[in-house]
């Protein structure tokens, strides 16, 4: 809550961080790493905010429901989206945004312009690959 918080831990907070600070383990840039593991990683992120409970069984779902392993999901991402559509509906879609939101803090030399003026997330996903 931020009225429990110190002035000084509010304004270490609000300042930006860079890429190498939020993310020790990326010393350079994002071109360290194979596609698959940002990918991974962007998916990874997102779905620990739901909770490790909730993660662990939204990996089991796509598994055993979907045929999509853990690793599976960076080269199967039109049927990751499917399946995350799908379970979720609506809110699936906001996933996919939250995905590329992290997708773009981990590779943020990557730009990308939608083909037909809207967002899509299968399509973002696949331009990166062929941007790295």
């Amino acid at each position: 809550m931020l009225v429990t918080c110190s002035r000084q831990r509010w304004i270490k907070m609000t300042q930006p961080q860079s890429l190498q600070a939020r993310y020790p383990a990326i010393t350079q840039s994002a071109n360290n790493f194979g596609f698959e593991d940002i990918v991974a990683k962007a998916v990874n992120d997102i779905l620990s905010a739901l909770g490790e409970d909730a993660k662990q069984a939204i990996y089991r779902h796509l598994e055993n429901s979907c045929g999509i392993s853990r690793t599976d999901i960076p080269n199967r991402i039109e049927d990751f989206a499917n399946a995350i559509e799908n379970t979720f509906g609506t809110v699936g879609r906001l996933i996919e945004i939250k995905i590329i939101e992290r997708l773009h803090v981990l590779c943020s030399d990557f730009h990308y312009v939608p083909k037909n003026g809207q967002l899509d997330f299968v399509e973002y996903v696949k331009d990166l690959h062929m941007s790295l």
